[in-house]
């Protein structure tokens, strides 16, 4: 069972910057795919952001945060990490850090992944 928790969201101005963590103990986290979903206000889907693979070697941005989101891991910490730059109001959401035991699984379905996190509010004032 993989439990991921996830950390850093808030309230930021539009054009700031915010890092999430997610985080699970066990070294089953660490072979885990792992992806961060978003569900904005209003809305019933949730939209994959950012994943990638168990190495850290593939990964997915969406388009609609390309060139402002990044993803990376960090194996020793057993971490995952979203780094938002210039986020925008339409950012605002609650972010869910999803996790997958298929070590490439970059899936857009949420309902594929198997472990999901409690969610992190981030909101974006313009």
């Amino acid at each position: 069972q993989v439990e991921p928790v996830e950390s850093g969201g808030g309230l930021v101005q539009a054009g700031g910057s915010l890092r999430l963590s997610c985080a699970a103990s066990g070294r089953t986290f660490g072979v885990c795919a792992v992806g961060w979903f978003r569900q904005a206000p209003g809305k019933e889907r949730r939209e994959l952001v950012a994943a990638i693979s168990s190495n850290g070697v593939m990964k997915h941005i969406a388009d609609s945060v390309k060139g402002r989101f990044t993803i990376s891991r960090d194996t020793n910490k057993n971490t995952v990490y979203l780094q938002m730059n210039s986020l925008k109001p339409e950012d605002t959401a609650v972010y869910y850090c999803y996790a997958d035991q298929a070590p490439d699984l970059l899936s857009s379905t949420d309902d594929t992944w198997a472990f999901r996190g409690q969610g992190t509010q981030v909101t974006v004032s313009s």
